[in-house]
């Protein structure tokens, strides 16, 4: 049976779900789109009206919503009758869209944690503060709802999931690798929403180590990977969303995120946090007007759907999660590679907004489907990952696995 989909956001991610949205649309059926910004919501139909993504024909509407308002978010999901609203708006509207779904009854789908503006690196696990605040109350109202299904958070839940299941008895560590080895073109920018992109950066980094919370500063942990296609890449323990998740549910194994950084990005985003101008505080100008500096740096930053025609590169995004099997210690690598290149040429965006912008529509239609139509609240590592990868090897993100850890036996995850 169809299931009918809101999509809240216009930014470069958004544009890849309506895309891959109407070209799954004979599960998906009707797709609405909203934001505050009605025009940005056209020009992504536009676009997938151009590339004739449709499958089947069907509806394909833009809406103009404020998704910081509630009753205004319940009225457009009664009015265009979704039964699915995948959020790919900024992390600081999670709680309104979701609910507003608990209210309405729609399945909830998003791909980040949720944030406040004033506020950045909580108390870990960081879910534990908003979102799982209302699982009891979707477990009540047979409500579901999937946090975290983007790529990382997301996919690498699901990696996570599948190599404890398949290869360990136990798992010891779980290591979340992100590598972009990609090139915008641009002196400097962000591949995603530049506000959301630094604050991971500017606070602490929070790693689950030894069966305790570990506190590092940025930068100062730093490991070279040697990973398929993109090769050795230098990368940064990071604060991220899915160890807060990952450290609940696998509280026995260390639980660590680490994103590739070159020495240009970290240069100059060291002289903007030396500056101040990273912060999420106001100030007040001379001439009186109060400012976000992280606003003002955000708004003078390119945005990070116009580095989509230039970007050329790979990425490449894993889990190395090693663990115990029949008394041996054992490790497997599963990851995917993605080509900016050809995600612009599918669906108009670049590699980071396509990995990020898939897997919630593989989720919406597993939930379409009743696979994980849980009727509650779950992380995706909480959910069975055979049929996403199933959907996420058809749509465009294969996975793949490295039985061994990195460079051992490469093969599709289900040969």
């Amino acid at each position: 049976m169809k299931q009918n989909v809101l999509i809240i956001g216009a930014g470069g991610v958004a544009q890849v779900v309506a895309h891959k949205c109407a070209q799954n649309n004979d599960v998906l059926g009707d797709i609405h789109i909203a934001s505050r910004t009605l025009d940005k919501c056209e020009a992504i139909l536009e676009s997938v009206r151009e590339k004739g993504a449709m499958k089947q024909e069907g509806v394909l509407e833009a809406h103009e919503v404020n998704a910081l308002d509630v009753p205004a978010l319940v009225a457009l999901i009664n009015k265009t009758g979704v039964q699915i609203v995948i959020n790919v708006g900024t992390a600081f509207v999670n709680m309104s869209v979701m609910d507003a779904c608990i209210e309405t009854g729609a399945a909830y789908i998003d791909t980040a944690i949720h944030e406040e503006p004033d506020k950045i690196c909580e108390t870990p696990p960081w879910y534990a503060n908003y979102e799982w605040k209302k699982r009891d109350l979707c477990a009540e109202k047979g409500v579901t709802a999937i946090l975290g299904a983007g790529f990382d958070p997301g996919v690498v839940n699901a990696f996570a999931r599948f190599a404890i299941d398949e290869y360990m008895d136990e798992v010891k560590s779980i290591d979340i690798i992100d590598i972009n080895a990609g090139n915008h073109g641009k002196y400097f920018a962000t591949n995603f929403d530049p506000e959301i992109n630094f604050r991971e950066f500017t606070g602490t980094v929070y790693s689950w180590q030894e069966g305790e919370w570990k506190e590092n500063k940025m930068f100062e942990v730093g490991q070279v990977w040697d990973l398929p296609v993109v090769g050795p890449s230098q990368s940064y323990m990071s604060g991220h969303d899915e160890v807060h998740s990952l450290a609940t549910n696998y509280p026995h194994a260390d639980v660590r995120f680490w994103m590739g950084f070159g020495d240009h990005y970290i240069n100059v985003f060291t002289v903007l946090k030396s500056l101040g101008l990273l912060s999420e505080q106001p100030v007040t100008t001379a001439e009186g007007l109060e400012v976000v500096p992280l606003k003002v740096v955000k708004a003078v930053l390119p945005d990070p759907a116009s580095l989509a025609p230039n970007y050329t590169g790979k990425t490449c995004i894993g889990d190395l999660v090693k663990g115990i099997k029949d008394g041996k210690e054992t490790e497997v690598f599963l990851y995917n590679v993605a080509d900016h290149k050809d995600a612009y040429n599918e669906v108009g965006s670049q590699g980071i907004s396509y990995t990020a912008g898939v897997p919630p529509v593989a989720a919406a239609m597993l939930v379409a489907t009743g696979e994980w139509d849980a009727k509650t609240m779950k992380n995706v590592e909480e959910l069975d990952p055979k049929p996403f990868f199933t959907i996420l090897d058809r749509i465009g993100l294969p996975t793949r696995v490295q039985v061994g850890g990195i460079g051992g036996e490469d093969k599709a995850w289900n040969e």
